[in-house]
């Protein structure tokens, strides 16, 4: 059976904060948005950043920073929205930090096709990444 009803949400989630807008001369936002639904069920938001230090910040990571200030760290699923309103995948970057989060976090789904509700999983996007051992210790 597809979760397309809680996809379908965190999509919806996710679009509802995207509102690209130019913040200062300095700082563009929301051009790419995303939520993700936690192991306890709760779900939270980012938008990217980008600034013109290098500073930004992606929308998966940002959103990832809401989840931790909440109190959370287990990731069930992701959705990254593009500017197009196509789904993506996150960036190195991104997969890194998923997957530092908690030893099962090769199995988080990310959706892939918002109109057949595909998915893959970290492992699949990180497939020999270099800290599972770590978990282990």
């Amino acid at each position: 059976m597809k979760d397309y009803k809680i996809w379908n949400k965190l999509y919806k989630e996710a679009c509802e904060v995207q509102n690209r807008r130019v913040i200062s001369p300095f700082i563009e936002g929301g051009q790419v948005s995303a939520a993700i639904l936690t192991k306890k069920g709760n779900i939270y938001t980012g938008i990217c950043l980008d600034t013109a230090s290098t500073l930004g910040i992606c929308a998966e990571r940002n959103a990832i920073f809401n989840m931790l200030t909440n109190g959370e760290s287990q990731i069930d699923k992701i959705v990254c929205v593009m500017s197009n309103g196509n789904v993506g995948t996150p960036c190195g970057a991104c997969r890194e930090l998923i997957m530092q989060l908690d030893k099962d976090s090769k199995n988080i789904q990310v959706l892939i096709d918002k109109v057949e509700y595909k998915t893959v999983t970290m492992n699949k996007l990180m497939p020999d990444w270099w800290g599972t051992s770590r978990f282990d210790d």
